[in-house]
């Protein structure tokens, strides 16, 4: 009797669910955005993996593993970096794994084998993140990894199933990807108060957002310039919705309908003033999961008309085999306890950290995180150039595809698509040069001249013949006001800050190093 108890318990939990309350069509839409989330990925590794971790690139994934290989021992090192890369790290197996991703998500977006199509986007991301280092470090990651992992369970089993209708999702699988959805949300209004900047306690947090974010946008220009009530409403808005809003996804229907409502309209205006690559577009996608069939097939009753029933029947929960069961359960189980304890314990007593031990074990696969965006506002905006000379005289900037740089650019609109390369160099504006010792690995490698380091800016300022020194420069930008663009066309201002990273140099006998400050 106990044993048919815990079995029905499970099943209840793991099992298809078929109570008349289903996700058919929320499933449907985000897996189809997932599909194209991980596509948006990879084509933008297509154009920069060979430059960032190539065998020439900024930072190697194969010099990066081989220092793993030396000092983690054994098979942990496995665990340490997970990546399909220690096959190899040459352009062949980069490339490979771009495309094994793209095919990947383009059938996940088709509804091609969505679980097998999951299992390897998530597999291929995961190994390029696994070996990139610094450029790997992103929030935006550790969302698209556990999303897809938690999707694995929640997408229908077949090689074309369609709505899925015989293979409904688990409650299970439904919470674990609202339950990231929440966190994103929460976690990220908790860190605001925890942080303890106080432009978010005096509603000054979004005053300067849209000129200081890493890749504005030029509807963020006009924004900017709106006033101050604007700005302090939107921070307002912004902890009202990450604190307390977001709690209605326990609430029945309506109340989970108008969250998915609002917080929509409000990822749209972020993603409308801010290039944050995936992000948002990812975040948005999770919002479908609070709707279920009932209220989505008001909007698609036309389609549904059109299609025919599917005939094919999910076996009930008592049919479900104890082993698919333990299958199923046990790894949401695990992420679900992990990504709960880490939030929870985070701060518990020493004797108390074993219990942390289940999120610190899944910490390199990136499926169990823990969440926290603008904690603490960027008060201004610096950037960094990179320029070459040829006589130690004239000094060329390497010019940006995306990154503010010429003062009369206006900034574009190009997210889902994330240059890393550019992303990052924002986050190193914000420390020095001896924290991000990859920007003066770059200036090498201008030096040289590599092609695949080219690649990641918009042209070859030096086209016959590499320059003999490279240098970067700080410097800070602002918006230009209503008035200087109207005269000047101009949409920056810039003030030069001074030395980045020490210069390199080419000696006379070939060889690479860092000039001196006496030189």
């Amino acid at each position: 009797m106990a044993d048919d108890r815990l079995k029905r318990q499970l099943a209840w939990l793991f099992a298809p669910r078929h109570d008349g309350h289903g996700h058919l069509w929320p499933r449907w839409i985000f897996l189809r955005a997932l599909g194209l989330v991980f596509l948006s990925a990879f084509y933008s590794l297509a154009f920069q993996i060979q430059g960032l971790v190539g065998p020439t690139g900024i930072l190697p994934a194969g010099a990066y593993l081989e220092r793993v290989a030396r000092a983690v021992p054994g098979l942990a090192r496995f665990s340490y970096a997970p990546t399909l890369l220690w096959l190899g790290t040459g352009h062949g197996a980069l490339t490979l794994l771009v495309v094994c991703g793209s095919v990947a998500s383009v059938l996940l977006v088709l509804g091609v084998w969505p679980r097998a199509s999951i299992a390897v986007a998530f597999v291929a991301f995961l190994s390029f993140i696994g070996a990139a280092e610094d450029f790997a470090s992103y929030q935006s990651d550790g969302m698209l990894i556990e999303a897809s992992f938690l999707a694995l369970f929640y997408a229908p089993a077949g090689f074309l199933p369609g709505l899925g209708k015989g293979h409904p999702p688990s409650r299970a699988a439904t919470f674990l990807l609202q339950w990231e959805w929440f966190r994103i949300y929460f976690e990220s209004g908790v860190v605001k108060l925890a942080s303890g900047d106080p432009s978010w306690r005096d509603m000054t947090a979004m005053d300067h957002y849209y000129e200081n974010g890493p890749l504005p946008t030029w509807l963020g220009w006009y924004v900017q310039h709106w006033p101050h009530w604007f700005h302090a409403g939107t921070a307002f808005l912004t902890l009202l919705v990450e604190l307390f809003l977001v709690w209605l996804m326990f609430f029945p229907r309506p109340f989970r309908v108008a969250c998915f409502v609002l917080v929509t309209a409000l990822q749209a205006g972020i993603i409308a003033t801010a290039n944050y690559a995936f992000l948002n577009y990812l975040v948005l996608a999770l919002g479908f999961l609070l709707l279920d069939d009932g209220w989505v097939e008001l909007a698609a009753r036309r389609l549904l008309r059109r299609r025919s029933a599917d005939p094919t029947q999910a076996p009930t929960a008592a049919e479900v085999p104890r082993w698919k069961l333990a299958a199923f359960g046990l790894p949401l189980v695990c992420v679900l306890y992990a990504t709960c304890a880490d939030f929870v314990l985070t701060a518990a007593p020493a004797p108390l950290a074993w219990l942390v031990w289940p999120a610190r074990a899944l910490e390199p696969f990136r499926i169990a995180n823990r969440y926290g965006l603008f904690a603490v506002m960027t008060p201004a905006r610096y950037e960094i150039e990179f320029q070459g000379s040829s006589d130690g005289k004239t000094w060329t900037p390497y010019p940006f595809r995306y990154k503010p740089q010429a003062l009369d650019a206006a900034p574009g609109i190009y997210a889902p698509y994330q240059p890393r390369f550019e992303w990052n160099l924002w986050f190193a504006s914000l420390g020095s040069c001896r924290d991000n010792r990859w920007v003066l690995a770059t200036e090498a490698r201008l030096l040289d001249a590599d092609t695949s380091v080219l690649g990641l800016f918009a042209r070859n300022p030096f086209p016959g013949a590499p320059p003999t020194s490279v240098r970067t420069i700080a410097s800070q930008y602002w918006f230009t006001d209503r008035a200087t663009k109207a005269a000047t066309g101009r949409w920056w201002r810039r003030d030069d800050i001074g030395p980045y990273c020490p210069a390199v140099i080419r000696t006379a006998d070939g060889r690479i190093r860092v000039r001196t400050e006496k030189e």
